[in-house]
């Protein structure tokens, strides 16, 4: 068992290390500047088409694919926006200091293009399956984009996703929310274990359109619960938003507030954090795009790219921000903390907001972390019926409801590791997709720009 942690703990500090934050961090920076910051002048226009889906012309209904826009971004955020969201901010903010922030903001920035550059892909790319449903992601667009020579890529690219979604979709999940309900109602991990489990059969033995549908009404639900839980916070303390942004900021580029900090970690710990929260690059979101009933590959592509908006620059900013007020010291500087992950936002909500603090990051936790179990089940079926066949779909279906209930009872020392590392595998078949394949992403976009202007598009 040790040596089995050992060698996790070893391949995935290699697996996230500074090469890998790079190569993740310099696809985006390529893609940005090959579609001309299209993050920037189109993010208007793709909020649009995510929230606004039912104009009449181009809402995509009478299009091929099994859920609409909306179900498809909502999927793609309800297994992004979970534990790292609330755990991996503090985790960041206290191992890199403050202005790990500020680089959480700088990789969500990229990460669009990136996120946007895997949905193009996914959607021209993705075929239909046996039973009629679209299957699409990494995996496909490696195969299909590159030529049969890189198969194998795409099948280690479904090898890997099918092993993490037990770990960082299910199991890692269910304890967190395990964890969370027996500290704060004392309620013990094995009922809750059970009703989490029940709750996840329920949905995901349904396939993607009932995951779809629970996952279109928790995520909105969620995710405005939990900032306006943080925004009646950083009103309710006002005097302390200035210094928290100024210290955010200035340690971003000095390092300073963590004893023998340096720059690198303080980036280091930012860019990890951001891409674990909002998985730009890392190939997931890309297999619930493709399920979308849209008319062009680059309407759904900016649909997804609006995910990694909401994820960090939204949800991560609130808890990153009121992490930082509550940790400033009497002249402004950072007060290193005793406690991290999840425990410290809480109690740093629980702080500033007394009373109702602590349970909006409870409640948030809970949501949050089943969410992500939906939707990383969808992720995980598509992974292991690509390496498996598609009647392989159910039984994985059957195993993962198991590992909900298997993570309320165990450690989760190996588990975490394993899964970490897995799923920072995942991104190497996809990112090398990504830049091999820049050239048709940069050329559906100037396909889809010239339709609209044509009005052969809305």
């Amino acid at each position: 068992m040790e040596a089995l942690h050992n060698f996790f703990d070893t391949v995935g500090g290699w697996v996230w290390g500074p090469v890998m934050l790079v190569f993740l961090v310099g696809t985006g920076v390529l893609l940005t500047v090959l579609l001309k910051g299209l993050q920037f002048s189109m993010l208007g226009y793709a909020l649009k088409q995510a929230f606004m889906p039912h104009h009449k012309k181009g809402d995509g209904s009478d299009h091929d694919g099994d859920i609409s826009h909306f179900g498809a971004l909502m999927t793609a955020l309800s297994a992004t926006i979970g534990t790292g969201n609330i755990a991996g901010v503090a985790t960041a903010v206290v191992a890199g200091g403050p202005g790990a922030v500020f680089w959480m903001w700088i990789t969500a920035i990229f990460g669009m293009a990136t996120k946007y550059g895997e949905g193009v892909l996914a959607v021209k790319y993705r075929v239909v399956n046996k039973k009629g449903e679209m299957s699409g992601g990494p995996m496909y667009y490696i195969e299909r984009g590159l030529g049969s020579n890189w198969k194998w890529l795409a099948y280690a690219f479904a090898l890997f996703g099918t092993i993490a979604s037990f770990g960082i979709g299910s199991s890692v999940q269910s304890n967190s929310v395990a964890q969370a309900v027996h500290a704060s109602f004392n309620i013990d991990t094995v009922y809750t274990g059970v009703a989490l489990t029940v709750l996840t059969a329920i949905v995901v033995l349904g396939g993607i359109r009932s995951i779809a549908k629970a996952s279109s009404l928790i995520v909105p639900l969620m995710a405005v619960f939990y900032v306006a839980g943080g925004l009646v916070i950083i009103l309710a303390n006002l005097d302390l938003v200035v210094p928290a942004l100024k210290l955010i900021l200035t340690d971003a580029f000095t390092g300073q507030a963590v004893a023998g900090g340096a720059i690198g970690s303080v980036i280091r710990y930012g860019v990890a954090r951001g891409v674990f929260s909002n998985e730009a690059g890392m190939g997931s979101a890309p297999i619930a795009a493709a399920a979308a009933k849209t008319d062009h590959p680059v309407r759904q592509a900016l649909v997804s790219m609006t995910g990694t908006f909401l994820d960090t620059i939204i949800v991560c900013s609130i808890t990153g921000i009121v992490l930082v007020m509550g940790l400033l010291g009497a002249g402004g500087e950072f007060v290193k903390p005793e406690i991290t992950g999840a425990a410290l936002t809480t109690a740093t909500f629980d702080r500033l907001l007394p009373g109702p603090g602590g349970w909006v990051v409870t409640i948030g936790l809970m949501f949050f972390a089943y969410s992500t179990i939906l939707g990383w089940c969808y992720y995980g079926e598509k992974c292991a019926a690509y390496v498996f066949g598609d009647g392989f779909a159910n039984i994985y279906r059957v195993v993962y409801v198991a590992s909900v209930m298997l993570g309320t009872v165990v450690s989760l020392d190996l588990v975490w590791l394993a899964a970490d590392t897995f799923n920072g595998l995942m991104a190497i078949p996809n990112l090398i997709a990504l830049v091999l394949l820049s050239g048709v992403i940069v050329k559906e976009t100037k396909d889809f720009k010239a339709k609209r202007k044509s009005g052969e598009l809305p």
